[in-house]
């Protein structure tokens, strides 16, 4: 049985009790949905692979075990990710911890801040990897209905939405947001710059049956300036995990040790 954190099933109880029947759900609600698409409910693992490509060809990659569970003071999702490989980052440590980031190096027992917006591997940033509850960090408005095609060459029906941030640990200062009308999948984000320039386009495709429903288990990000940098992100091994809450405390980033 699916369990959905109580701050989400608040939310999404007050939006329902205001919407008349039939009516097309408001923004702030369709944001909420395709959150509740994107991520599982409680606590859980994921293995994340990343691949980018220059001109068609590959060229870096990283693996990443991403351990994720909602704060029960807010319903935003801390996150600790693991460097697997390559090997000379092996057992370096990402953190997300309400709106502070932290890299630990074991090799120096270090951990340094770092942004949401520093790249990670590729046109791939530490915002792209963790996991978010957008419904929490961004404002939505309805621009409108779509038809689009999607990262699989699927024409699918849409609801477009601009988000701006209204949190300053967001990841990105606006967004725009295709969220499918059917099943509240979202099929293509695009990312913009505080200047309001295009950053990169992410299409959300290959979903799969995971954690009590249906996920997606790849990413495409393409660059807005030079669409032949693409950066892949692929995930697997999904299982629900009780990440301990000791984990998502920096002090506890040298004493880390997989159970």
């Amino acid at each position: 049985m699916r369990i959905i954190h109580p701050a989400r099933l608040l939310a999404w109880l007050i939006v329902l009790a205001c919407a008349p029947a039939g009516a097309t759900p408001n923004a702030q609600e369709i944001l909420q949905r395709s959150d509740a698409v994107r991520n599982p409910g409680r606590s859980f693992s994921l293995l994340t692979t990343l691949i980018s490509y220059k001109n068609g060809k590959q060229h870096e990659s990283t693996q990443l075990m991403l351990y994720s569970r909602a704060d029960p003071n807010g319903g935003q999702f801390r996150s600790l990710l693991r460097f697997i490989n390559p090997q000379r980052d092996a057992g370096k440590l990402t953190l997300k911890s309400g709106r502070d980031l932290w890299l630990y190096d074991p090799a120096s027992r270090a951990s340094v801040p770092i942004s949401p917006q520093q790249r990670l591997l590729g046109q791939a940033a530490n915002g792209d990897v963790v996991t978010s509850n957008w419904a929490l960090d961004y404002r939505a408005t309805l621009v409108g209905e779509e038809q689009i095609q999607d990262g699989e060459r699927q024409l699918r029906d849409c609801y477009r939405l601009h988000l701006t941030a209204q949190n300053p640990d967001a990841a990105y200062p606006s967004m725009e947001l295709w969220v499918d009308k059917t099943d509240f999948k979202s099929r293509k984000a695009e990312f913009y710059a505080l200047n309001g320039s295009l950053l990169k386009t992410t299409w959300y495709r290959r979903y799969q049956q995971a954690l009590g429903g249906e996920r997606p288990t790849e990413s495409v990000i393409i660059d807005a300036v030079n669409s032949q940098l693409v950066t892949i992100l692929h995930y697997q091994d999904f299982a629900w995990y009780d990440v301990p809450q000791a984990w998502l405390q920096r002090d506890f980033l040298p004493h880390f040790r997989e159970e």
